[in-house]
């Protein structure tokens, strides 16, 4: 898992950099390197942190 997604946690925004297409997520959870993220466009999805980093959102 990337430093920046172990940094990850429960309320967070974030965007998949592979899938714009699924909008802002916000985690759910992020145990053990497995980050689950409810993306508005997708739904829940659980992403493997050692292989996606996921962008943090910083939305007012």
């Amino acid at each position: 898992m990337s430093d920046l997604n172990a940094l990850l946690e429960p309320g967070m925004l974030v965007r998949h950099p592979d899938r714009p297409d699924w909008g802002v997520g916000q985690v759910q959870s992020n145990i053990g390197g497995r980050i689950t993220v409810n993306f508005r466009e997708e739904g829940k999805v659980v992403i493997d942190g050692a292989r996606i980093t996921l962008t943090p959102v910083m939305e007012p």
